[in-house]
């Protein structure tokens, strides 16, 4: 499995799956809609955590640096 998210969309992933949490934990959402988004910040977190998505790779899309690029 390459790592195909950078950093950026790893902490935005994380803090909109915390902010799911947070409003699901505080009742502001719940029922269906709350379940189903505590869902996607679980798949949200889990492949924060993996750096991987697979929803990128039938687009090949990464948002990973290039290494060895000038830096």
């Amino acid at each position: 499995m390459k790592k195909n998210m950078g950093f950026t969309d790893r902490i935005i992933r994380l803090l909109v799956a915390a902010v799911i949490a947070i409003l699901y934990l505080t009742d502001v959402i719940s029922g269906t809609l709350g379940i189903v988004l505590l869902v996607v910040a679980g798949v949200f977190l889990v492949t924060s955590l993996l750096k991987f998505c697979p929803l990128y790779l039938p687009f090949g899309l990464s948002t990973c640096r290039k290494e060895g690029k000038g830096r």
